[in-house]
C-alpha cells in the first residue's frame, strides 16, 4: 500500500513562500502609495495567486507524491506547470511587484542591472516567441525520451531538473506571448497553435504506443487497478486532449483580442 502524503520539500517551499511573501509586500506597498488595483491590477494579483496556487497544488500536494507512481498524476502535475500556473504566473508580471518588495538600494541596483548588456542581451533573445517556442518544445520533448523520464522515477536530481525546465521554458514562452501587447497577439496566437500540435502529436504517440515505453514510470501502475500500458495510453491522452484544449483556448483568446485590436480604427495609430 501506497502512503501519500504531502510534499514539504524545501527545495520547493522555500521558493514558493518566498516568492509568495515578496509579491504581497511588493503590492501591499504600491497598493498604499498608489491606491488598491493601481499599479498592480487586481485581475493581476489574482492571475499571480492562481499561479502560485497551481504550483502549490502541483508540486506540494499529494499529487506531487502519486506522480512518482502513477504516469497519469505526474502527466497531470506537469501540465498544471506548463499550462496553468506559467501563464497565469506570466499574465500577472510580478517582476514590479517583487523590486517594491526590497529595499530601495537593492531595487535601484536591480533595475540598474537589469539593463546591462550581460542581462538584457540574454533576456531579450529568450523572450523572443520564437526563441522561447522552441526552447520550450525541445524540453517537452527531450524530457519525454522514455529513458530519461524513466530516470527522473528513481533520481531527484533529475526529476527537479525536468521540473525546474518544464517550468522556466514555459515561463519564457508565454511570458514572451503576453509582453508585446494585443497589437502582437496574432502572433502570439500561432505560437500556441504551434506548441498545441506538437505536443498534441506526442501525446498522441504516447497514448496510442502498442508497447510499453514507460517501464519505471508504470511499474505502479497495477496498485491502481490499471495495468502498465493503460497507465501510459492514459496519460497519453491527458497531453493530448485535455492539455491540447487549453493550449487551443488560449490560441483563439489571442487571436480574438488581436482581432479586437485591428478592429479599432483608433489601434493603428499606436
Amino acid at each position: 500500500m501506497i502512503d501519500y502524503e504531502w510534499s514539504f520539500d524545501p527545495f520547493v517551499t522555500v521558493p514558493l513562500v518566498l516568492s509568495g511573501a515578496l509579491y504581497t509586500i511588493g503590492v501591499a506597498r504600491l497598493w498604499a502609495r498608489a491606491g488598491a488595483g493601481q499599479s498592480v491590477k487586481r485581475w493581476q494579483a489574482a492571475c499571480f495567486a492562481g499561479g502560485w496556487l497551481s504550483l502549490f497544488a502541483a508540486l506540494v500536494t499529494p499529487l506531487h507524491e502519486l506522480g512518482e507512481h502513477l504516469f497519469t498524476a505526474h502527466m497531470i502535475e506537469h501540465e498544471i506547470l506548463m499550462a496553468v500556473a506559467a501563464p497565469l504566473l506570466a499574465l500577472s508580471r510580478p517582476i514590479g511587484a517583487f523590486l517594491f518588495a526590497v529595499p530601495k538600494n537593492w531595487r535601484h541596483w536591480l533595475s540598474r542591472s537589469a539593463g546591462t548588456r550581460w542581462i538584457s542581451g540574454p533576456w531579450n533573445w529568450l523572450t523572443r516567441p520564437l526563441n522561447a517556442t522552441i526552447l520550450h518544445g525541445i524540453a517537452i520533448w527531450v524530457w519525454h525520451v522514455p529513458a530519461l523520464f524513466d530516470a527522473t522515477v528513481e533520481n531527484e536530481t533529475m526529476h527537479r531538473l525536468q521540473h525546474i525546465s518544464f517550468l522556466v521554458t514555459a515561463l519564457f514562452f508565454w511570458w514572451a506571448l503576453f509582453r508585446r501587447g494585443r497589437r502582437d497577439y496574432g502572433v502570439g496566437s500561432i505560437h500556441v497553435a504551434i506548441t498545441m500540435v506538437h505536443t498534441s502529436i506526442l501525446g498522441a504517440l504516447i497514448a496510442l504506443s502498442p508497447r510499453l515505453l514507460y517501464v519505471l514510470q508504470t511499474k505502479d501502475a497495477p496498485v491502481f487497478g490499471l495495468t502498465p500500458l493503460e497507465d501510459q495510453q492514459l496519460a497519453g491522452l491527458i497531453m493530448w486532449v485535455p492539455a491540447g484544449a487549453i493550449y487551443a483556448g488560449a490560441a483563439l483568446a489571442l487571436a480574438a483580442l488581436w482581432i479586437g485590436f485591428r478592429g479599432h480604427p483608433e489601434s493603428y495609430a499606436k
